[in-house]
């Protein structure tokens, strides 16, 4: 069975991913809000360490109540406009619909359940260095691997199905048999690089060649393993040193949330800082380091919304 897929949120992740496995023969359509006009008349242009390339004849809408249902969704929004599902998902779905939050966090999946208790979900992290350029316009510098896990009411042999399309679209793509570890792990890479990015208005290549910096991002993802252990989710330490030889052998990059202070939109604070504090101090552990440079980001965000 050829699966429908369904792009909500066409920006640095939903612009690659959806458009790589359109670019490889699946059957894609994209959900666009400022682009939309642009992309209906120019085509999607990906710039890839994997090769570049135009979709030209996009699936294009810009109302979800005009797109077809879709066997699998993916979300790519920023968390910061979540609240907007409830109304951006039904048009979608139909009684099988796999909705896979493609988004960075902790507990959002739960959060989805809440409004849409029968709904399949899963949950997705991507481990890649992409940005939106311009309209209709997505430029992927370096990685790309996905890793996918169940949250509620998965068929796993259409997940097995969705990995498979990823990797026939060379995209790397993975099942993990624990999406909360899972989270837990790209926290690790997330809490310390994308704050600190914003705290200190640099990029990762520069938190790296610094020592003391170098020492507070090490610091901060071994704060992050402790935490996970104290909520029952074991990372060995061991971890925290590959994360730091991946990043230091990473292109020069500005992650997500150094992207949107810049342009001065919201910050994920809640799904990356807020929703891991609170699952910590209910465990019985209190992430000191964290905790401040949650506050340093709301701060910044009350000085520009």
């Amino acid at each position: 069975m050829k699966l429908k897929y369904g792009i909500i949120g066409t920006g640095a992740l939903g612009g690659f991913y959806g458009g790589m496995l359109a670019h490889a023969g699946n059957d894609v359509h994209f959900l666009f809000h400022r682009d939309y006009d642009f992309v209906c008349k120019n085509g999607l242009k990906v710039d890839s360490v994997l090769g570049d390339f135009i979709l030209e004849n996009v699936n294009a809408y810009n109302d979800t109540k005009e797109m077809p249902k879709c066997d699998v969704v993916l979300v790519c929004l920023k968390t910061t406009n979540n609240n907007k599902l409830k109304e951006l998902l039904p048009p979608l779905l139909h009684s099988k619909t796999i909705v896979i939050l493609v988004q960075n966090g902790l507990n959002i999946e739960r959060d989805l359940s809440v409004s849409f208790p029968n709904l399949s979900i899963a949950g997705a992290l991507a481990f890649i260095c992409s940005n939106k350029k311009s309209p209709g316009h997505v430029v992927h510098l370096d990685y790309g691997k996905i890793t996918i896990g169940e949250f509620q009411n998965v068929d796993q042999n259409i997940l097995n199905q969705i990995c498979s399309d990823f990797n026939k679209a060379k995209i790397p793509a993975e099942i993990s048999p624990n999406l909360k570890e899972s989270r837990w792990k790209k926290l690790v890479w997330n809490i310390p690089y994308n704050g600190l990015c914003v705290v200190l208005n640099t990029t990762t290549e520069k938190l790296m060649g610094n020592p003391k910096t170098y020492i507070l991002v090490r610091d901060l993802m071994f704060e992050v393993i402790r935490a996970a252990e104290a909520c029952g989710v074991h990372i060995d330490k061991g971890f925290v040193q590959k994360m730091l030889d991946s990043t230091r052998l990473m292109k020069p990059y500005a992650p997500s949330m150094k992207l949107d202070f810049d342009f001065k939109r919201p910050l994920e604070i809640h799904a990356i800082y807020s929703a891991p504090l609170e699952e910590a101090k209910k465990n019985g552990f209190d992430m000191a380091k964290v905790n401040m440079l949650e506050k340093e980001l709301f701060f910044i965000q009350n000085s520009y919304l």
